[in-house]
């Protein structure tokens, strides 16, 4: 891929360090398909959310739609408000983020660290979920801040177009378009974005969505999920499921084995969303010469003290998932569905 002179050296400042991101083969976690990684995690704020918050901030100020005395609002299980944290940062906009109890606590201190407000809300709905409380309160803040904005990432059409740019990287690094690619699920943004991109004429690439256990994207029974940023408790405005595979559906400690198991092999570490992607090529008929794609959604630096902690996976789920997250992680090289 050729680069600017901006983007070789970062002139642009720091918007101009998102996007472009590597394109690795994950060989030796999965050594008889041809598996890779869209390094998304290596983005300036460790996080595919950064191409999101970069597209729908730029372009609003383009299109004349906010200016710096305006304060920007979203709920936000994390990565999202990292995103739009160092974005809102770097072009002088005021945040403001509403989260939940399962925010990790370095994400939290990171949106304080990056100048955001951040508010908890702490009432949840029957299935354990906040994200309706969240909502709630941003509608508040709207109605409280004449010149706030929100920035709709469940709902902003700029969020899936993001990613026609990350969809046309991935095509111009394979030198092809890829047979597979493996997307998890949160607002569908992502997921939608490659699945519109790849829905052009003479298209034929399989974009296969990951949802979470627990999650009502496409239709599941809403129970508590403690892993953020992935599934969620609302159905999303994008998914149009005609232009997307069947649903791979991971429980929560699938997601953890895949993370470990990305960790141990190929010393990625990751948040869990990639971790249940993992487990979904485990699961998948992918044929010899096909090509498939998963996207390494963030940094796993974050959830050192959650799904990477022993204490944490006892305490949360109990002694028995913990150890058969173990003895799954050490049975050795990820097993592969090869037809």
């Amino acid at each position: 891929m050729n680069l600017s002179t901006d983007e070789l050296f970062g002139s642009g400042g720091i918007p101009s360090l998102i996007g472009k991101t590597p394109l690795l083969r994950l060989q030796r976690l999965f050594p008889e398909i041809e598996v890779y990684g869209k390094m998304e995690l290596l983005n300036p704020a460790g996080s595919v959310k950064d191409r999101t918050s970069k597209f729908i901030i730029e372009e609003s100020l383009r299109r004349g739609l906010i200016d710096t005395d305006t304060i920007i609002v979203e709920s936000t299980s994390g990565n999202m408000g990292i995103g739009l944290a160092q974005i809102c940062l770097y072009h002088g906009l005021s945040l403001h983020l509403v989260v939940d109890p399962y925010i990790n606590k370095q994400t939290f201190r990171m949106l304080q660290t990056y100048g955001a407000h951040v508010e908890v809300v702490n009432e949840s709905d029957q299935s354990g979920s906040y994200l309706g409380q969240r909502i709630a309160r941003v509608h508040e803040l709207l109605d409280e801040y004449p010149r706030a904005v929100w920035t709709q990432q469940y709902e902003n059409p700029l969020n899936p177009l993001t990613h026609h740019q990350t969809a046309s990287e991935i095509c111009n690094q394979l030198g092809e378009e890829p047979d597979h690619v493996f997307v998890a699920t949160s607002t569908c943004g992502t997921l939608m974005g490659f699945a519109n991109y790849f829905n052009r004429p003479k298209k034929n690439v399989r974009v296969v969505p990951v949802d979470a256990y627990g999650s009502v994207i496409f239709g599941g029974h809403p129970t508590k999920r403690v892993i953020p940023g992935f599934g969620a408790s609302k159905a999303s405005s994008f998914i149009d499921e005609t232009l997307l595979a069947t649903p791979i559906i991971i429980e929560e400690p699938d997601s953890i084995i895949g993370c470990k198991k990305l960790l141990r092999h190929e010393a990625i570490l990751s948040g869990g969303s990639t971790g249940a992607l993992v487990a979904a090529v485990q699961r998948s008929a992918i044929k010899p010469g096909e090509k498939a794609v998963m996207i390494i959604f963030d940094r796993g630096e974050r959830y050192v003290d959650t799904i990477y902690s022993d204490d944490w996976i006892r305490k949360t789920y109990g002694e028995k998932i913990f150890r058969k997250i173990n003895n799954s992680v050490n049975e050795g090289m990820v097993e592969t569905s090869v037809c």
